[in-house]
């Protein structure tokens, strides 16, 4: 797989930042039935099923990109599509945590874009800000307003984006390792993936895809 975007970018003043949350009603994110298992950024939000819905997550992302590949099986750059257009407080948090995983792994690319492989949702949740699936290809990513409020908003969006990559939730890890979520408390503000995060994700990306587009040309 070929390296997309280089190391080095510039981030805004805006990074880290949280939206703003508007007096307006929330927008209401998409309907969750009770055979979906989620994700959250802090431990009391996370259900038993979270290591198999991560695994469903990344499976359905891979498999979606590889039927748009399946075209063209020999397309070198792996890229995800994703749609913020039901976040619209979130754009800025969603590309910085697109530009931080662009410059941190070589095999994979986040691009805003149509005909989706995922989306990110917005509003108000009691259980706080999580990836979703239902196992059968559908996923999305939740970002509560308090929760990104109180935690910093461009880690939270990027944790969340971990688990798009294949990541699970590691909550009793230091504040260097980006899937420690909410673990080490709201003082902690880093948004960047650890070296073994890094590489698991681009072992992820070099063989999961492999085999998922095996699967969808076969």
């Amino acid at each position: 797989m070929s390296a997309v975007l280089g190391l080095g970018f510039a981030l805004t003043a805006a990074l880290g930042t949280a939206p703003a949350i508007a007096s307006s009603p929330a927008p209401a994110g998409p309907a969750i039935a009770s055979s979906q298992a989620h994700a959250g950024y802090t431990s009391h939000s996370a259900s038993q099923e979270n290591a198999a819905a991560n695994k469903a997550f990344f499976e359905a992302v891979a498999r979606s990109v590889a039927e748009k590949r399946a075209a063209n099986p020999g397309a070198q750059a792996v890229t995800i599509v994703y749609s913020a257009a039901n976040a619209p407080s979130f754009r800025t948090q969603i590309s910085s945590s697109a530009q931080i995983w662009n410059s941190s792994v070589s095999n994979v690319r986040l691009q805003e874009g149509s005909n989706a492989d995922f989306a990110y949702y917005e509003g108000n949740d009691s259980r706080g800000s999580y990836a979703s699936t239902d196992g059968h290809g559908n996923g999305y990513i939740f970002l509560d307003y308090a929760q990104n409020q109180q935690y910093n908003s461009t880690r939270v969006t990027a944790h969340e984006t971990g688990h798009v990559l294949g990541l699970p939730d590691h909550y009793s890890g230091p504040c260097s390792e980006l899937m420690s979520g909410g673990g080490p408390g709201t003082s902690c503000t880093n948004p960047y993936p650890n070296a073994n995060e890094r590489s698991q994700v681009n072992y992820l990306w070099q063989y999961g895809f492999a085999a998922a587009l095996a699967r969808s040309t076969s």
